[in-house]
């Protein structure tokens, strides 16, 4: 079983910084895809950011050019670096991890608020 624990949101007015980490627990960090998700009030869950087991990256249109995500292995972290934020990156962060052994399995933090005042 995987424990997945979010840290580092707050609240901050646009145009700052916030960088969001996720603590895996167990081995299976290092092979395993990590994602950001996150989700405003009334809205659905959105994709934000993909790291690969490799270190390939991908992201939403909304966050490129502000938004970085990047993994410790050694110390089974996924990191979500947020700058120049907008009050509509207001949401529930959520850290998830997604491995594949005889089929996906997938496992989610807690989530952390963000909140950007204007």
């Amino acid at each position: 079983q995987v424990q997945l624990v979010e840290s580092g949101g707050g609240l901050v007015q646009a145009g700052e910084s916030l960088r969001l980490s996720c603590a895996a627990s167990g081995s299976m960090f290092s092979n395993s895809i990590m994602k950001w998700y996150r989700q405003a009030p009334a809205q659905q869950r959105e994709l934000v950011a993909t790291i690969s087991s490799g270190g390939t990256t991908d992201y939403a249109d909304p966050v490129k050019g502000r938004f970085t995500i990047s993994r410790d292995n050694a110390k089974n972290t996924v990191y979500l670096q947020m700058d120049n934020l907008k009050p509509e990156d207001t949401a529930v962060y959520y850290c998830n991890l997604r491995r594949f052994s005889y089929k996906w399995f997938d496992y989610w933090g807690q989530g952390t608020q963000v909140t950007v005042s204007s």
